[in-house]
């Protein structure tokens, strides 16, 4: 089936059901989470539309952390994941999410 990022098949703001004028296409093409694990740094290089590059984290050990109100950033290891606000099977896991 494949993922995909497109609007045509969910329901319109009158509540009318959309009907499917084309095929999927490859611009609207999704892909799955990468559900980035702590351990050593393993980055996956992603081809994308236009040549360009993404990257996936699929392991990492630091982050770039900020605290606001101390205007204080700095790179900070990765210990442990001890709260998830979206699931505790993230906690059990050990997944690591963006905030």
């Amino acid at each position: 089936m494949g993922i995909s990022r497109d609007n045509w098949h969910k329901w319109c703001k009158t509540r009318g059901k959309r009907k499917p004028y084309h095929k999927k296409r490859k611009y609207e093409l999704g892909c799955s989470d990468a559900n980035t694990k702590i351990g050593p740094c393993h980055i996956h290089t992603v081809q994308v539309q236009g040549g360009n590059k993404k990257y996936w984290a699929l392991r990492l050990d630091v982050g770039n952390f900020s605290w606001g109100s101390e205007c204080w950033t700095h790179k900070t290891r990765i210990i442990d994941v001890v709260y998830n606000a979206s699931s505790n099977e993230l906690v059990c896991t050990k997944t690591l999410v963006n905030y």
